[in-house]
């Protein structure tokens, strides 16, 4: 069976725009380590550039990722959200000499519609440090990136 961890009744559409969140195994807040955030980012442009995705936005929490990603013609959101959690468990155990899973199981997606604003959502993305109370402006935030702003 292959791996799918797309909301129940849902699929990946191949060309498609997804908005998705993955969520620390506990909530715990290990991104505010500097050094793991940062493994964290290198896997996830590493995920670019070995599938046919584009990572539009990104922000990564303390404890969750939420993500804007242009899927390829011949990609699957499942198989890039397993690589990408995958990989990224991997390099941040072995730099905390543990193991066990780092992420909770599965993730959030939200296709997005035509009518929907890519740079609204981008815009929504980055500034969730801000809500938070991690930053007073995006640039303040070290862990985000968007291809528009």
């Amino acid at each position: 069976m292959p791996y799918c961890d797309l909301r129940k009744g849902r699929y990946s559409e191949p060309g498609r725009e997804y908005l998705i969140t993955a969520t620390v195994q506990g909530r715990l807040p290990l991104f505010r380590d500097f050094t793991l955030a940062r493994l964290c980012v290198r896997e996830l442009a590493k995920t670019e550039h070995e599938t046919d995705v584009r990572w539009l936005a990104w922000v990564l929490m303390p404890d969750h990722f939420h993500g804007l990603v242009s899927l390829g013609d011949s990609t699957n959101l499942s198989e890039v959200m397993r690589r990408f959690k995958g990989a990224s468990a991997l390099a941040i155990n072995r730099a905390r000499a543990r193991s066990g899973p780092l992420w909770q199981p599965g993730f959030h997606d939200h296709a997005l519609r035509r009518e929907e604003s890519r740079l609204a959502v981008a815009r929504y993305l980055v500034a969730n440090p801000l809500r938070a109370g991690l930053a007073a402006r995006p640039g303040d935030y070290p862990h985000w990136d968007s291809i528009w702003l």
